[in-house]
């Protein structure tokens, strides 16, 4: 299971020494919040733009906004290789996921915890990702939702029973305590914000994590 840190929980101030610091990171999860879809407004393209100077990495939008597609293209220029809309904001989500494509860029959907996994049936096959929420956006440092343990085991068979090869992330209360569970039940990427940005040094925070992916994949492979 890979590993995308989330700058939301990161010091601004420093905001290039703390993604130097988590540089074996597999990607960056940009949270752009819009004040509107959620209660709380993040930051837009001319972050975005920063953080690719700042990095090799590959740069993931997730738009928590209400008009993604108005602003999906502002973060593909800024240099984000995948877009991840929520199906909830769309109001023709196969046209939003045809115009992030349109412009370069790989388009994934979001679902909010209790969005049902069947708004994905007809578009399951034009997408590289689906994002579940396992806490309800719009802030960091939120408790992981039990319930989404069962969401991610429906969504894996669906994978395999639609034949599709979309990715699974899992977004909100990733921690030292349910990351190795994650990536037992089928999880591909996991984002990992107040985890690794938090106290202590991220690099350090962020390894933890990764062992105990390493671990826990380990442990289930004994079993079988």
């Amino acid at each position: 299971m890979r590993l995308a840190p989330s700058i939301l929980t990161a010091d601004f101030l420093n905001l290039g020494a703390a993604i130097g610091a988590v540089a074996q990171a597999d990607e960056i999860h940009l949270d752009i919040m819009d004040g509107h879809y959620v209660p709380n407004l993040s930051f837009g393209p001319i972050i975005a733009k920063a953080v690719r100077k700042a990095t090799d990495l590959n740069l993931t939008a997730h738009l928590m906004v209400t008009d993604p597609d108005f602003m999906a293209p502002w973060f593909v220029e800024a240099g984000c290789s995948l877009v991840v809309v929520h199906a909830e904001a769309s109001t023709h989500l196969h046209r939003s996921l045809q115009n992030i494509k349109s412009l370069g860029a790989e388009a994934g959907v979001a679902l909010n915890p209790s969005t049902p996994l069947d708004v994905l049936e007809y578009i399951a096959h034009d997408i590289k990702r689906v994002l579940l929420m396992s806490v309800n956006p719009g802030f960091g440092g939120q408790l992981f939702i039990p319930a989404i343990y069962d969401k991610i085991k429906k969504l894996v068979k669906l994978r395999r029973d639609w034949n599709c090869s979309f990715e699974i992330e899992v977004d909100g209360g990733v921690n030292l305590d349910n990351v190795g569970m994650l990536a037992q039940v089928g999880v591909d990427i996991a984002v990992v914000g107040s985890a690794v940005f938090g106290p202590g040094e991220p690099g350090e925070r962020l390894q933890q994590l990764r062992h105990q992916v390493t671990e826990s994949q380990a442990h289930l492979e004994r079993r079988k």
